[in-house]
């Protein structure tokens, strides 16, 4: 029997192909672009799991694919751009999965923010505005300055922008006219405050909080994000209260089975949402969740996709692992990637320190703004979220990526 994978997030192929085996199943990956997975396909034995190479943007040619894997049990999706079409998809093949309605709902992040706020549960409302310094006047009047001004079904940082005042907004929104959204331009409140995300798992409605896990964000005017580590050490108190919003959050977003990366500002008045997504997290959340925990959570993940209750949801949580953190290296400038360096010096570095190449020598970065410039990530442990974090910012800083111009 087979699970099969619609894409999925860059790393994490290993620990699931291991978690479908302790399930007595084969993984299969369905894919547009191994080369998306190289780091992960490199190092995995060649029996570790199926690769189908096919167009997943085209609907009719991944439905022909999946009809040819052998003893399809499950159909999962770790991804934002595939998840709706992995939820109609597996309806269709009469397989375990979410509501496709409800997966539409959180690929629109303006569709949450109102649904929250006329719930009680987001202090802001949004306005979709037009890409044109002629909506400035709509935003002010919704929002109020400063304001976020970003794609409802964007990912990877891609078309946000934070407008501080008058000028600044109308400049964003001359740039948003020029850009290409996977939704649509709205508009929200700034949320002022440190940014962190619940890493929950969720069946039948209960919720459970794995942990806290505390993310950066660079400094305008690219806003991207630059590191991350886990687990938080909140205080008893917010911990609980944290973990009680984000369950009612996701209860009110119709989010009832399943992983959810759910991102909020820890504002002076509470919690307040950035978005969900309904997914484990990206770059290496997924990596820092197994180790500090102590179990391959994505164990949870193929449960899930037979359709049974995740054993996560009731073992006890192993916190005497090791902190984790992460710096993602961006390139500094467009171009072509080289070569990187400094890699050799990460073995003196404290902390197991370990590189995860997103890119390799030879691909071009065409922007280097959001997450589509990172070329790998710096990972390292320590006794604390905190000196995790210093150990791994410490080593990235000597990871330089080489890039030359763009040929004509």
């Amino acid at each position: 029997m087979t699970i099969a994978a619609l894409e999925s997030l860059s790393f994490g192929l290993g620990r699931m192909a291991a978690a479908a085996g302790g399930t007595g199943h084969k993984l299969c990956l369905l894919t547009a672009d191994r080369s998306v997975y190289r780091h992960e396909l490199d190092t995995l034995p060649d029996d570790a799991l199926t690769v189908i190479d096919v167009d997943t943007f085209d609907e009719t040619a991944t439905r022909r694919a999946l009809a040819s894997v052998p003893g399809l049990a499950g159909l999962l999706n770790t991804t934002d751009t595939w998840s709706v079409p992995a939820a109609d998809l597996a309806a269709e093949f009469g397989l375990p999965g979410p509501d496709p309605a409800a997966v539409r709902l959180l690929r629109d992040k303006y569709r949450v923010r109102e649904l929250l706020h006329r719930g009680g549960l987001s202090r802001s409302g949004a306005v979709r505005v037009a890409p044109s310094p002629d909506s400035a006047a709509d935003v002010r009047r919704a929002v109020g300055l400063p304001a976020v001004l970003k794609d409802s079904s964007g990912t990877s940082s891609r078309n946000v922008w934070i407008a501080q005042d008058e000028e600044s907004l109308r400049r964003a929104l001359a740039q948003a006219g020029g850009r290409r959204f996977m939704g649509e331009l709205f508009a929200e409140a700034f949320l002022a405050g440190p940014l962190y995300s619940a890493e929950t798992l969720s069946w039948d409605g209960a919720t459970r909080l794995l942990g806290v896990l505390s993310r950066q964000t660079s400094r305008q005017p690219a806003v991207r994000e630059e590191a991350a580590a886990f687990p938080v050490a909140l205080p008893r108190a917010e911990s609980d209260g944290v973990e009680r919003w984000v369950a009612d959050v996701l209860h009110a977003a119709g989010h009832h089975r399943g992983f959810a990366h759910v991102e909020f500002i820890l504002t002076a008045e509470g919690p307040e949402l950035v978005e969900i997504n309904r997914r484990i997290g990206g770059a290496l959340v997924g990596e820092v969740l197994c180790r500090s925990l102590g179990t391959n959570v994505y164990t949870a993940m193929m449960e899930e996709a037979l359709g049974r209750r995740p054993g996560l949801m009731d073992a006890p949580l192993d916190h005497t692992g090791p902190a984790h953190a992460f710096v993602l290296v961006y390139a500094d400038r467009p171009g072509v990637l080289n070569c990187w360096h400094g890699l050799a010096e990460l073995a003196a570095f404290p902390g197991d320190v370990r590189w995860y190449p997103t890119r390799a020598a030879g691909d071009a970065l065409p922007y280097v703004g959001d997450q589509r410039g990172c070329t790998g990530i710096v990972l390292a442990e320590a006794a604390t979220a905190e000196l995790a974090q210093h150990r791994a910012w410490s080593a990235a800083t000597r990871v330089v990526p080489v890039v030359a111009d763009r040929g004509p």
